[in-house]
């Protein structure tokens, strides 16, 4: 996988967790046992694009000139945190990206391969048993540390015990890990079938030991940080903004995985409430940038004189990654939800063609894949290797994952939203309901069919509003309740909902982090990505064989696979996607002539005035 997009808002088996718990930190006099040849990078299948003399990505200006600010906006209730590993708190938008360095730098036009960035080069043997790392002797932390073996070791001890329950999944075939010098570490793996393993360690940001040891990590609020990445905090007001100053001696700024990036002197970020606030203060010119992500105001919003005259342009940029799944989110966890075929009933309910034409301006295409927009999406019948992994499981499986190919309900070619209705009605009461006094209930219960959803975005009240009133008809009652950014997350991150409308992003290449959307031993774990409490040990072997996938081929098959299993469990109402970036920014900032595959990267652009 690339680097994993993180879901809106919520910045990202039990044996694996054991074996993450229970890591070992030996001495270098365990001795190594094989040596392969440091290279200066590795690509998950195939051949690296780039040689070990490249000098720069092909989608960078590497004559982009420094200097300048950038101004962004962050619709939230703000933060309280500087520390973006752990659960606690909200934390600073961008603080990730720009304070920490990570061991390697996965590029944009490349399914999923990394190059040096703190470690120089890496070693690893063909069966990827484990990896080593030789850092880079001029790498230094922002307060003129050097970056050590014993950081990277501490890094990642850190945020496997006491960082966000994300990294003990993504980590957690790590057997042992063996300082061999100040500037070389080795982490050895359970098994030798995750491939990714050594590519998914390159991601991890090293932290310094020297700042943390009397310092608690999981509660460090606002104490400004020392990273080792190109930008340092310079200045913020509390929750409501931060600004980030360009580290002028920055100790990678030219090596070839950062020429032509990060360009701008200052980044600052400012907090709004609403969303419309936002959009006006855009157009006021109190930030540069902005993406998109109501059809509507794409469509009505991006007028004036400010776009007459040029002094904001309006693009939509093509991209081709993986748009994943948005959706309304079944928690079944739930009573409620725990029947597949009221899951099943109520997308019925969904009029996404109605929607795309009477709020979008048909701007949208209709998601039918977790994976949508690659080839990794599962369409049609299972045939050929496909149907082939499917076949052990058939027993355990539903019969439509091999008679149906998976479509969303929609309206149209002669199909109506009372057709759909009717169907749903028929589900629900094979699921055991019936109408009674107008109210949809379940005959040995006796308890109605009601639910809620929740939102954080009032803009979204159009798209659900609808849907309830469809449910309505059924006799389903269904509520509504807005709640702010911070409690949505906190009540997300303890599965406190019973529907959300979320997010699930995929990259080109899925491995590790699908544990933490689909596995069964995240069903319960604070913080998890497994938003809808997927619980399925047909499922959970899936997981493991997308992680174990030995080429692309097989992993695509394997995809396939959990795809069509995820989608016929009936876990979400699809709801959309959109192959563009819908960008506005003001005519001053300037972008690389070349857009990679994952599509625009700020990190790239640069100013001029």
């Amino acid at each position: 996988m690339t680097k994993k997009p993180e879901a809106p808002l919520l910045t990202r088996i039990t044996a694996t967790l054991a074996l993450a718990a229970s890591a070992c930190f030996a001495s270098a006099d365990e001795g190594v046992t094989e040596n392969p040849t440091p290279v200066h990078g590795i690509a998950m299948h195939g051949e690296l694009k780039y040689p070990a003399d490249f000098s720069h990505f092909d989608y960078v200006n590497p004559e982009a000139p420094k200097g300048g600010e950038l101004k962004l906006s962050v619709v939230a209730n703000g933060f309280d945190s500087f520390n973006p590993f752990v659960i606690r708190g909200i934390s600073a938008a961008g603080i990730n990206a720009y304070v920490y360095d990570t061991l390697l730098e996965s590029s944009a036009d490349e399914p999923f391969s990394e190059y040096g960035l703190i470690a120089e080069s890496v070693e690893v043997p063909e069966d990827r048993s484990f990896v080593i790392f030789n850092l880079n002797k001029d790498a230094r932390f922002q307060d003129g540390e050097p970056i050590t073996a014993e950081d990277v070791k501490f890094s990642y001890r850190i945020l496997t015990t006491e960082g966000h329950p994300f990294y003990r999944n993504y980590y957690a075939d790590v057997d042992k890990v063996t300082i061999e010098n100040s500037h070389r570490i080795r982490f050895d793996f359970a098994q030798t079938n995750n491939r990714e393993l050594p590519l998914i360690l390159g991601q991890m940001p090293v932290l310094p030991e020297h700042f943390w040891q009397d310092r608690e990590f999981e509660s460090s609020g606002l104490t400004v940080p020392v990273g080792s990445g190109p930008y340092r905090i310079a200045s913020f007001d509390a929750g409501r903004s931060i600004t980030y100053q360009r580290v002028d001696d920055y100790w990678a700024k030219d090596l070839g995985v950062r020429k032509g990036r990060f360009n701008f002197d200052t980044i600052s970020y400012e907090y709004y409430n609403d969303d419309t606030v936002a959009l006006e203060a855009f157009k006021a010119g109190n930030f540069h940038f902005r993406q998109e992500t109501s059809a509507k105001n794409w469509a009505t919003a991006y007028t004036g004189r400010q776009f007459e005259s040029g002094d904001i342009e309006k693009e939509a940029i093509e991209h081709h990654r993986p748009t994943g799944m948005q959706g309304f989110i079944f928690n079944t966890r739930k009573p409620v939800f725990q029947d597949p075929l009221v899951r099943e009933a109520l997308a019925y309910g969904f009029d996404f063609q109605w929607a795309n034409q009477n709020l979008f301006f048909g701007q949208y295409t209709r998601t039918s894949s977790y994976f949508e927009n690659s080839d990794l999406a599962s369409s049609g019948l299972p045939e050929g290797r496909e149907l082939e992994i499917l076949e052990a499981y058939r027993d355990q499986l539903s019969p439509d994952v091999f008679t149906e190919a998976y479509f969303p309900p929609d309206t149209g070619n002669g199909v109506s939203l009372r057709d759909n209705l009717r169907t749903a009605l028929k589900l629900l009461t094979e699921a055991g309901y019936q109408i009674k006094n107008g109210k949809m209930i379940h005959q040995e219960t006796g308890k109605p069919l009601a639910f809620e959803i929740l939102l954080f975005q009032k803009s979204f009240e159009r798209v659900v509003l609808p849907f309830k009133q469809n449910l309505e008809k059924l006799g389903i009652d269904v509520s509504v309740r807005l709640v702010d950014s911070n409690q949505y997350i906190q009540r997300v991150r303890s599965f406190d909902f019973d529907m959300i409308t979320q997010v699930l992003p995929q990259s080109d290449s899925p491995g590790n982090e699908q544990r933490d959307y689909w596995h069964s031993s995240n069903t319960d774990v604070t913080g998890s990505r497994n938003f809808m409490g997927v619980n399925d040990p047909v499922v959970d072997e899936l997981v493991n064989m997308v992680i174990q996938a030995p080429d692309r081929e097989e992993l695509v098959h394997r995809v396939h696979a959990l795809d069509r299993v995820l989608l016929h469990g009936h876990y979400v109402i699809p709801h959309w996607h959109l192959r563009k970036d819908r960008v506005a920014y003001w005519n001053h900032l300037k972008r690389p002539a070349n857009t990679p595959k994952n599509g625009i990267d700020l990190n790239n652009w640069w100013t001029e005035r």
